[in-house]
């Protein structure tokens, strides 16, 4: 707790130990990147399975319920194997899909846009669901990604603990990284549970989030044509 007060007092958040709960609520990310340990990954993948489904037995067990019922004594092992292989796998740099370019040849100059790609999170205040569509936009210089490298992109990053807002800023990050340029454009809209689940229980709004850098950001035309190419309809 100390840790994580002193964190956030750096970087100008005054917050007391009562607030944590407010915190959550009011959305906060404290870095572009994702908060991990250094050692983070010192431990193998089935020790973490059989460590997490120790603890979510325990937390099933506080909770009341019978683990010795049919439907739920598998559960604290799949919670476990899906944290750990699935939903989370993303904070594993091994899991981070290989990009390789491939030259132009078709001399094509204009914007490509991967439009209404699926993407699901998990809200790292809550723990619970962040689902939604990304749009994606990129002008090549000379070089270009296979298609199904920018789904991969948008899935490895949204595998992790999130923050909309950083989540979109990593993608647009790691496109431009993956591509060699800086004309990327990234739009997410996104439903959080934690809203529409708990709290507010507001189950109708969704968040929109931007990353727009090089020709997107300098060049209202092209952010225009971009706005235009994923709000038209299938």
């Amino acid at each position: 707790m100390k840790q994580k007060e002193t964190l956030l007092s750096t970087m100008g958040i005054n917050i007391s130990r009562t607030s944590f709960e407010d915190l959550g609520e009011e959305h906060v990310g404290t870095s572009l990147e994702t908060p991990l340990r250094e050692d983070a990954f010192e431990m193998d993948d089935d020790l973490k399975v059989e460590l997490i489904e120790k603890h979510f037995r325990e937390i099933m067990h506080i909770m009341g319920l019978d683990l010795s019922d049919d439907s739920l004594k598998g559960t604290p092992h799949r919670v476990a194997k899906m944290y750990v292989k699935e939903v989370f796998s993303g904070l594993n740099p091994k899991n981070k899909p290989a990009t390789k370019l491939f030259e132009n040849k078709y001399k094509y100059n204009q914007m490509l846009v991967e439009k209404d790609i699926t993407f699901y999170s998990h809200c790292e205040h809550h723990f619970v669901p962040i689902y939604g569509r990304a749009h994606v936009a990129y002008i090549s210089t000379g070089e270009v990604i296979g298609l199904s490298k920018i789904n991969r992109i948008v899935q490895y990053y949204s595998k992790r603990p999130q923050v909309q807002e950083r989540l979109t800023m990593q993608i647009g990050n790691e496109l431009k990284e993956a591509v060699g340029t800086e004309d990327v454009a990234v739009i997410m809209d996104a439903y959080h549970m934690c809203v529409s689940s708990r709290g507010v229980n507001d189950t109708n709004s969704s968040t929109v989030t931007s990353f727009f850098s090089g020709k997107f950001e300098s060049d209202e035309q092209s952010r225009n044509e971009f706005l235009k190419y994923i709000s038209l309809k299938k």
